[in-house]
């Protein structure tokens, strides 16, 4: 066992892993946050997209102890004062889910795409979210609401 230190949704947190925990793991088990899925456990849904530094990963090939000294970002440390963050508005206002569960990592990468590339076009959005897999869409809606969330 080895302690992990980070910073999650602004808290700072730290607990004792194996050294074989992944950061979804982590996540979900040992702070109770459940908003990140565990789907595939191969990186190719995406469903357990956070952030790291700022960045969108897939929390479920990444070790915690490489998250050592990490600022992550969940879809719980999304919304502030009770409003919805904009990519989140937008996937409300633009039906950009159904089920739910791709839901969390796609908001997720939404924002990192929207970060990277302001103007997205709808061919750039649709090349970018090639990671994250939808089972109930045809993903339009979905390419809809990060094309006009107001980020």
């Amino acid at each position: 066992m080895g302690k992990v230190s980070m910073t999650v949704n602004g808290k700072a947190v730290s607990a004792d892993v194996e050294p074989r925990t992944l950061l979804v793991e982590f996540i979900r088990e040992h702070l109770r946050l459940t908003g990140t899925h565990v789907g595939c456990d191969t990186t190719q849904c995406g469903a357990c997209t956070v952030h790291v530094d700022g960045q969108a990963m897939k929390s479920c090939t990444m070790l915690a102890v490489q998250a050592e000294g990490a600022d992550i970002v969940t879809i719980e440390g999304l919304a502030k004062d009770g409003k919805l963050h904009p990519m989140q508005a937008a996937f409300k206002e633009h039906h950009g889910l159904q089920c739910g569960f791709c839901t969390p990592g796609m908001v997720m990468a939404g924002i990192d795409i929207r970060r990277r590339h302001p103007k997205a076009d709808e061919k750039t959005v649709r090349h970018e979210l090639e990671g994250n897999i939808c089972r109930c869409t045809g993903y339009h809606n979905i390419v809809k609401a990060i094309m006009n969330a107001e980020v």
